[in-house]
Formats: C-alpha cells, sequence, structure tokens
C-alpha cells in the first residue's frame, strides 16, 4: 500500500511539473527597460463543450467564449492591482475599462483583435507593453467548476483545458515572457481562483517583480 501511494504521489508530481511552462526572453531586461504602462487585452477564448451538458447556439458559444476571455483579463487586473498595492512590482496596469473602451471605440472586437500587430494595439492604447492570451476550454470556468471528491480527480480525467499568458513589448512586438498552465478541477473553483493560484506559482518568475530584479542585480 505504502509504494502504491508513493508512486501515486510521484505520477502527481510529475503531471503538475507538466503542467506549466514558463518561458521569458534572454533580451527582457533591455527590452523592458523603459515600461512603465502596461495593458492587459479581452484573452481569445476556444471553447469544447460536451454538446450533451451545453445545448448552446453558435451564436450563443461565441458569446460565452467572450464571457470566459473578459472574465480572464479581469482576473489579471485583479491579481496584478493587488500585487501592485504592495509595491511588488516595476510597472503600471491600464484600467481594463478604458483598454476595452479604446479597443470599441476603434472597432476593434475578439473577432478582429488577431489581425492587429502589438505595435499597433499599444500605439493605439498608449502603452509600452501587452498583456494577451488565449484559452482552451471544455468547461465554463467563469460560472465555477463543480466540485469532486479527491478519488475522482485521481481516476478520472479532471482538465478542462489551457490558459496562455504573455508579454510582448510594445516597441519591437517581440515576446518577452509566455505562462502556460493545464487547468483542472485542483486548480481553483472559479476564473479568478484558478488565475490567482496559476499567476502566485508564476510570481517568483513574473518579470516586472521588484524582488526579482532586485535579486538579478545580486
Amino acid at each position: 500500500m505504502k509504494k502504491i501511494f508513493t508512486l501515486l504521489l510521484l505520477f502527481l508530481t510529475m503531471g503538475l511539473q507538466a503542467q506549466k511552462t514558463i518561458y521569458e526572453s534572454i533580451h527582457f531586461d533591455k527590452l523592458s527597460k523603459d515600461h512603465e504602462l502596461i495593458a492587459i487585452i479581452p484573452f481569445l477564448a476556444t471553447l469544447e463543450l460536451d454538446s450533451e451538458e451545453y445545448n448552446v447556439s453558435e451564436n450563443e458559444l461565441k458569446s460565452l467564449e467572450k464571457q470566459e476571455g473578459l472574465a480572464v483579463q479581469d482576473a489579471l487586473e485583479s491579481y496584478f492591482l493587488r500585487r501592485k498595492t504592495k509595491k511588488k512590482f516595476s510597472v503600471d496596469f491600464q484600467n481594463i475599462e478604458d483598454t476595452n473602451a479604446i479597443l470599441s471605440k476603434n472597432n476593434i472586437t475578439l473577432d478582429n483583435i488577431d489581425i492587429y500587430t502589438t505595435q499597433e494595439l499599444c500605439k493605439l492604447l498608449e502603452v509600452d507593453a501587452l498583456v494577451s492570451g488565449n484559452l482552451t476550454l471544455s468547461a465554463l470556468i467563469s460560472e465555477g467548476v463543480p466540485e469532486v471528491d479527491f478519488i475522482s480527480i485521481i481516476l478520472v480525467k479532471s482538465d478542462f483545458g489551457r490558459i496562455a499568458v504573455k508579454i510582448s513589448d510594445g516597441e519591437s512586438g517581440k515576446l518577452l515572457w509566455k505562462y502556460e498552465k493545464i487547468v483542472n478541477r485542483k486548480s481553483g473553483k472559479n476564473t479568478k481562483a484558478i488565475i490567482e493560484s496559476m499567476m502566485k506559482t508564476a510570481a517568483r518568475k513574473f518579470p516586472y517583480d521588484k524582488d526579482k530584479k532586485w535579486k538579478k542585480k545580486d
């Protein structure tokens, strides 16, 4: 029994390691040295819902995808602002209501935002860098994730999809940082909880973290 438990623990640990990937450009410090203001744009969501569980039309699906993308944008802003009040970041974040209003006034929506370059969006939003990303989900995490017992988590496939968060430089358009993570029942009960857990895991490697920069100088 002890051996089985040890193997199970090893399996779970390996699974957790495989669930997250963090990339940081070797040119990050050089490209971001003058960054002061960053915008978080709505995330691009793809929903792969079970047709038996979610009986929705194509238009309803589009609306739900927008809902999930905006929920991640909102959750990230909440996380960043909370950390910012503790003076943890070296940059400021544009209010997402302002970001979305500017995008809307320029007829930029989730249906066409991907045709614009990072440089074009940053110039329009008057920011130095862009936080963007995408998510693929088989459940509506913004409405809450159903709870299951521990045994079910182990024995039943519990992945809901994957979220990718990236930061791109506004002047060069280059990718500066990217974090990908599988979303499952252990990730959190809703979007805010999932993003909170996800970003806490990445906190020590978040490029604008003041403590991280200080450690680099040492």
